[in-house]
């Protein structure tokens, strides 16, 4: 019973880790979705000339282009922020059932010790 419980500690610490990896993940993401969003607002504001940074290199690029490319980064956070959500979705269930198996362990082990 003892080697059962430290496997599901471990792996209930494991969780809680994965948790905290996938939130830092999404605050940085929705932090960059800011920033597009930002640079989208500036770019419908702006009546000179527009440049981009392709490869290190800053090129003059319209603002068609430019909101095109900003949309399309947007559209690829969103999609990274769903399967973060899925997966703190499936990982929060996985921590909930590892907590209620460490409770029961845990109470029968007290009730089974003199």
């Amino acid at each position: 019973m003892e080697n059962e419980i430290e496997k599901l500690s471990k792996e209930y610490q494991d969780i809680q880790e994965k948790l905290q990896a996938l939130e830092y993940q999404k605050i940085q993401f929705n932090a960059q979705m800011q920033e597009y969003e930002n640079a989208e607002a500036e770019i419908d504001s702006s009546t000179q000339k527009i440049y981009t940074v392709i490869g290190g290199v800053m090129i003059e690029t319209t603002k068609e282009k430019a909101k095109a490319d900003i949309k399309e980064k947007k559209e690829s956070i969103e999609m990274r922020l769903n399967i973060i959500s899925t997966q703190q979705s499936k990982a929060a269930s996985r921590e909930q059932e590892l907590r209620e198996q460490l409770t029961k362990l845990l109470s029968s082990s007290q009730v089974n010790k003199p």
